[in-house]
């Protein structure tokens, strides 16, 4: 399968997408057409690259009521905002600034109190640091918006009963990983974010908060009901007392929610985007999303410069748990430092992380093939459907590889104004 010969021809796109794509992904252009192409004010991007070429670049819909979807459009990836923050702390161990194996204390002593001195970096990377509830840093939605205030919390907080086995730290873990680089750098993870993964990788489409003035990502707000469901009486109620839950249902609810957090999506700008939240809040394009794994699909290397050392890519890869997730309903995520595969077939080889709602970047290092999957619909009803989307476009894209062969010549449509 490594020596696949690509064709150099393009498939005709359906009506509604805008972009290119190799001939031999065809069948999956089709299907992103009809899965994503007809939803009311919402659009949605997927790219493959391979060795750095860019096979498949394509987009359709529309946001912000009716603005189409471009190859710049960029959207809310959340969790999948986690896999880009991992990347920047590989990027401080290749440099010998930090050691997986340390204590996080030894870094950022702050984090040694109530009882934490010993918990290591890998054991945060791996969500197994006891620390994946909200509400014990956090009383109020106000206060998740104040990174450094979070930063400090957990630098004080004490672990809880599920120290040291994998328990999904849907929130903290952002906070956790910011706080440790900037005590080692001194410098905010949005800043890191630019410095350590989009400059080097001379990328504009990936971004911890609001693109920038001067940036060519252009934003699109979530569409849908978000999470309006669980605003109001009976939603809070509800919530309360999931909170209460015993096993995965509770540990889900107190690691991702708070009564009054669906205000912080909502509108064309929507607060998450003021502040630094490296586990939800990266606004990233596909193309983006695939850049910075095409670095983890190639051993490191991009343009044939060296951005990891190929000690740190065998690091990254290796699974550290294959444990149960007892915030995730019991599936084993396979973690690795920061990323996950998934013990389904074509996710068991590669690594990313899959983000609330389901956009989501991707390595599988095998091919040298990275994907980056973005779109802005966020709908309570939807959302398990759209949460298994790499189920289905990460096997489809693998059977079109697998059945790669020169097909006739064919032209690229623009998606329709």
């Amino acid at each position: 399968m490594s020596n696949v010969a690509w064709s150099g021809e393009f498939v005709d796109l359906p009506e509604g997408v805008g972009g290119s794509a190799s001939a031999e992904f065809a069948p999956l252009v089709r299907a992103f057409a009809r899965t994503f192409g007809h939803r009311r004010g919402a659009g949605a991007a997927l790219a493959i690259h391979r060795h750095g070429e860019t096979l498949v670049d394509i987009w359709t819909g529309q946001h912000s009521g009716s603005v189409g979807w471009t190859g710049q459009t960029g959207t809310i990836v959340f969790s999948a905002t986690k896999g880009i923050t991992s990347t920047v702390m590989h990027r401080l161990a290749d440099r010998g600034m930090l050691d997986y194996s340390a204590p996080v204390a030894e870094y950022w002593p702050e984090f040694a109190a109530n009882g934490k001195g010993a918990i290591t970096v890998e054991q945060v990377m791996t969500h197994r640091a006891g620390l994946s509830s909200l509400g014990t840093v956090a009383s109020e939605v106000s206060e998740i918006l104040d990174h450094r205030l979070m930063e400090e919390r957990l630098a004080a907080a004490k672990p809880d009963r599920l120290f040291g086995v994998p328990t999904y730290h849907a929130l903290t873990f952002g906070w956790l990983m910011a706080g440790l680089a900037r005590a080692i750098t001194g410098r905010g993870m949005a800043e890191l974010f630019r410095t350590e993964v989009a400059e080097p990788l001379g990328i504009d489409g990936v971004h911890l908060g609001a693109p920038p003035p001067g940036s060519s990502t252009s934003f699109a707000p979530l569409a849908g009901n978000q999470l309006r469901l669980f605003g109001g009486p009976l939603g809070a109620r509800i919530l309360g007392r999931t909170f209460g839950f015993p096993g995965a249902p509770g540990a889900a609810a107190r690691a991702l929610l708070m009564p009054g957090v669906e205000a912080i999506l909502e509108g064309d700008a929507p607060p998450i985007l003021n502040t630094e939240l490296g586990a939800g809040n990266g606004v990233c394009t596909a193309h983006g999303l695939a850049s910075v794994y095409g670095a983890l699909a190639n051993g490191g290397m991009v343009d044939g410069r060296r951005y990891l050392t190929a000690r740190t890519i065998a690091e990254l890869r290796r699974i550290r748990s294959y444990q149960l997730d007892h915030a995730l309903f019991y599936v084993p995520m396979l973690w690795h430092l920061g990323y996950h595969s998934l013990p389904v077939p074509y996710a068991h080889e590669g690594l990313g992380h899959i983000g609330l709602g389901g956009s989501f970047g991707w390595a599988e290092p095998r091919l040298g093939l990275s994907v980056g999957f973005v779109h802005n619909r966020m709908s309570v009803p939807q959302m398990s459907v759209d949460q298994m989307s790499a189920l289905w476009l990460l096997p489809l894209m693998m059977n079109c590889v697998r059945g790669a062969k020169r097909t006739a010549p064919a032209v690229t449509r623009e998606a329709a104004a």
